[in-house]
């Protein structure tokens, strides 16, 4: 057991179906624990670089799971035996990536059975979490999506993220967000990669990722969708488009968008990060009340 800003963690790890050992991290509700969250992290990183939102999902009295995906942060290094192939998926490709979220659920379900389990996925790790939702929509119950997009061809940004910011002075991460602390944490991490998605999974892999909400999805599973106004991947038309979708395909009766003005991607590393975190956990009270 060790602790980070105060929080209890263990580091655990789980073998998916192709031998692929997934590294995770458990930490630990303070205080009376009202639920789960399950954190899905996005394309290139990990699930590390969301300390300051596990601090407060935390200390608002909620245990986190988070686990570093097939080819990603800790598990890609352990997968490829350093650093090289970094975000590359390998066999199996996003059908595993999926499944091992799956499993991952599974354990997170056998370990908290009586708590509520929200599923939280920012970028690709929302695209994930969609699919989830889609193929087993009573395993969760309350679903929060970070820099989403509507899942078809039209309405996923294709060309290169950072070309509204390309300059000669440009660093190339400003697509991220607004503060270049973010940028050159990025660039010094040693667990992400700046390889572009459609490189590293291969146009085939990444076609998985399109695909539309379920119709009738037959849960009325609560959904938080919550993106930037210059968010470069769906932004704010995409996301009212998943909205709709979710509404009037699936049959949700609370789905919640945020739109954040002059934020871009990465809206738990943005300026106004502090409203954005405290904007969740007030839609997580209205849901899962702290218990007396």
């Amino acid at each position: 057991m060790s602790s980070e800003s105060g929080v209890a963690k263990r580091t655990v790890e789980f073998t998916d179906a192709y031998g692929v050992a997934i590294v995770y991290d458990v930490y630990e509700a303070q205080g009376q624990a009202r639920g789960v969250v399950q954190l899905l992290h996005g394309v290139g990183e990990h699930a590390g670089r969301y300390g300051a939102l596990i601090e407060d999902l935390t200390g608002a009295g909620f245990h986190v799971y988070a686990d570093d995906h097939r080819g990603h942060g800790r598990t890609g290094i352990r997968q490829w035996g350093g650093p090289a192939k970094l975000g590359h998926l390998g066999k199996g490709g996003m059908r595993a990536t999926v499944t091992a979220c799956w499993q991952f659920t599974g354990i997170i379900r056998s370990e908290h059975p009586d708590l509520p389990l929200v599923l939280l996925g920012h970028s690709w790790g929302s695209f994930l979490a969609q699919m989830l939702l889609n193929r087993h929509p009573d395993a969760y119950d309350a679903v929060v999506l970070s820099g989403s997009a509507y899942r078809t061809p039209t309405d996923m940004n294709a060309l290169p993220l950072n070309r509204r910011w390309d300059g000669p002075d440009a660093d190339g991460l400003e697509w991220l967000s607004r503060d270049p602390a973010v940028w050159h944490d990025f660039h010094e991490d040693p667990l992400t990669t700046e390889v572009p998605l459609l490189k590293l999974f291969g146009p085939v892999e990444a076609a998985r990722m399109y695909g539309r909400p379920r119709k009738d999805i037959g849960a009325d599973v609560p959904v938080l969708l919550m993106v930037g106004r210059d968010d470069p991947v769906g932004g704010p038309r995409s996301v009212h488009k998943l909205a709709d979708a979710y509404r009037n395909r699936s049959g949700l009766s609370d789905v919640t968008t945020l739109v954040y003005p002059d934020a871009r991607h990465e809206i738990f590393n943005e300026l106004q990060q502090e409203q954005v975190r405290a904007d969740v956990l007030a839609w997580l009270d209205q849901r899962f009340p702290a218990r007396g």
